[in-house]
Parts: structure tokens; sequence; C-alpha cells
């Protein structure tokens, strides 16, 4: 038997997908026009810059990114392309590689960083109060645990 969904419900559903889509869009637009970069290489040079010794393991990547290995290489390949990543071996594993990231590739985020997170405020967080920033956290919380816990 299906559960559909009552009208409140409906309208709260189409909202949030919507606006989900247009947040990520814009965000992504704004990112891709102020730094000349996609928000998947934002994420990881974000990453790397807060790793010990700004290392992490390729597989690292691919978890913290909830991305397959292939699409990781893809994009670090690209970054080191770049000169904002280098990969380097991973003592003791010789099949695992580490990617780490260069005084060029720090350079370049902290380039970024200042318009994207004029772009979070502009389109999300000065569009709120704290108390919906509060309840946006504490739902999207409950959304993350319980979609990490399926896989």
């Amino acid at each position: 038997m299906t559960r559909w969904l009552a009208d409140d419900e409906q309208r709260a559903w189409r909202a949030f997908a919507l606006a989900t889509r247009l947040l990520t869009d814009r965000l992504e637009r704004d990112l891709q026009t102020a730094a000349g970069m996609p928000p998947t290489y934002y994420e990881l040079l974000v990453l790397l810059s807060e790793a010990p010794q700004r290392t992490l393991r390729m597989s690292e990547l691919a978890h913290w990114t909830n991305s397959k290995p292939s699409r990781i290489s893809h994009a670090v390949n690209k970054l080191e392309q770049s000169g904002w990543v280098r990969r380097e071996h991973y003592e003791g594993d010789r099949r695992g590689w580490l990617a780490v990231l260069t005084d060029e590739g720090l350079a370049a985020l902290e380039t970024a960083a200042p318009a994207h997170v004029e772009s979070v405020r502009a389109h999300l967080v000065d569009l709120l109060t704290p108390e919906q920033i509060r309840q946006l956290g504490e739902i999207s919380q409950v959304l993350l645990e319980h979609l990490t816990e399926e896989k």
C-alpha cells in the first residue's frame, strides 16, 4: 500500500527538491565564474588543506566525497596538471597513492574561498534566521545519518 504524501508534505518535498537543485546550481556556477574550478576540485582542495601535512590517501578522498575511485583519480589528474596537487606512493602499499596539496594548490584555494563563502552566504546563510540555521543543521544531520547508514 503506497503512503501518498499529504498536501503539506508534497509542498515541502517539492520546495526542498527544487531549492536544493537551484542552490547547488547557483553555487557551482558562482564558483566556476569566480575561481575557474568546478565544485569537485574545490572540495578536494579543501579536504587536502585540512588534512595533516595536506595529504590524504586517494581512497580517503573517494570516501569523504562519496565518489568512485576512478572519478577521484580523474579529478586528481586534472589538479596535478594545474600544479595544485601531486601524487606520491604510499609507503608500505605499492598500490596505494597519496594526494598532496601543493603550495600552488593552497594559494588557489585561498583565492577561491572568499568568493565561494560569499556565494554560500548570499544564497543560503544570510537568508535565514539563526533559528532557521540551527534547524537546517539539525535536519541535515538527521538526513546524513540516515543516508550514510544505508550504505
